[in-house]
């Protein structure tokens, strides 16, 4: 193992020696002496031969020449402490080199380099995240690591397959009516997330719900403690399903309401709804707007009836066990259009 961990060392130190070797050509002359020797004994270890043993001794000899002289009883205890570390090293680098091969896996199939807590992936499309649970214990962890490897395997198939949004049976709000001629696409999102904010004024400024039916899907985010990641998309998501049963066409405009507009103070109203509303002020809001749109108030009231629906329940649990379970969505928004799921913000 010291062998392998001075190859790993000499490695990891090589551009600095690179550097140093422009000034003093002696120091590279050495470094790339040791760094052959390093990778000849590195080579044998992998096609399972011996090394040879004066590398391994110029190693310790290097490392432990002053100790010799001064303290000739430390020589064993010190020797033995250089081939632990040597181990640690060896575990330390295999795990790092295959933690990166994750990450890059992950990139790849689920757009996040971090299966855990996407948005935490700066590398990753830009979206709110639908986290995990953090590991309570090193066990947790361990069993964790090998899990997401798993998920990426899994997933691996998806990224070559095709996906068409009527293959899922959503419960969702037309975003645009009179466009039932135009392919389907269904668009997931969190009223409370401000990913979807951007990326729904994007596809409206950008003409994409001239071209296709889209089809939204409210989708609130919840932690792993099953609390909604912003307060009021719960309620707001229920609404949203209660005024489409009672008047088709009405429940897209809370959420573009949400989207937006402001208040008197020009405050975002999805800031309010996140930040400050309690859950009565955010109903209180939603049902204002509803009278500006044309509802009375017997036509509120019976929305507030089917608000606390069960049905209404039903609908938010078909759809997170949609998106969960069956599209393993690891964050939001999310699309199906042109036979694909994008994840991430919807650019111009």
């Amino acid at each position: 193992m010291v062998c392998v961990a001075a190859f790993i060392i000499l490695a990891l130190i090589g551009v600095f020696v690179a550097i140093v070797s422009i000034f003093k050509p002696k120091v590279g002359k050495a470094y790339w002496k040791m760094f052959k020797k390093a990778w000849g004994c590195l080579w044998k270890k992998v096609r399972l031969q011996k090394c040879e043993t004066g590398f391994k001794e110029d190693v310790k000899n290097t490392l432990l020449s002053r100790v010799i002289i001064k303290h000739p009883k430390w020589v064993k205890p010190l020797s033995a402490i250089v081939e632990i570390l040597s181990v640690i090293i060896v575990i330390v680098a295999a795990w790092a080199i295959l933690t990166a091969i994750k990450s890059i896996l992950a990139l790849w199939v689920l757009g996040t380099c971090n299966v855990t807590k996407p948005a935490s992936c700066s590398l990753g499309a830009e979206v709110c995240s639908i986290d995990e649970a953090e590991p309570a214990n090193v066990f947790e962890a361990t069993g964790r690591w090998f899990t997401e490897w798993g998920e990426i395997f899994e997933a691996i198939p998806d990224k070559f397959r095709s996906y068409k949004a009527e293959d899922y049976n959503f419960n969702y709000i037309i975003a645009n009516p009179n466009t039932s001629d135009k392919p389907i696409a269904v668009d997931i999102l969190d009223p409370g997330c401000s990913v979807c904010l951007k990326s729904y004024l994007n596809q409206k400024k950008s003409g994409f719900f001239d071209n296709y039916e889209v089809r939204v899907v409210p989708f609130a985010i919840q932690d792993p403690d099953h609390n909604y990641k912003f307060k009021n998309s719960e309620i707001v998501v229920r609404y949203m399903f209660a005024v489409e049963q009672l008047r088709s066409g009405l429940a897209i405009k809370i959420l573009e309401h949400i989207f937006e507009d402001k208040d008197d103070d020009d405050l975002s109203y999805q800031t309010l709804f996140n930040e400050d509303f309690s859950r009565e002020m955010a109903k209180k809001q939603i049902e204002l707007w509803l009278n500006e749109e044309g509802l009375d108030e017997s036509a509120i009231k019976e929305v507030r009836k089917i608000v606390d629906y069960p049905e209404i329940t039903d609908k938010t649990n078909e759809n997170r066990d949609i998106v969960e379970n069956q599209l393993k969505v690891k964050g939001i928004p999310t699309m199906i259009y042109d036979g694909a799921k994008h994840t991430g913000l919807f650019k111009m």
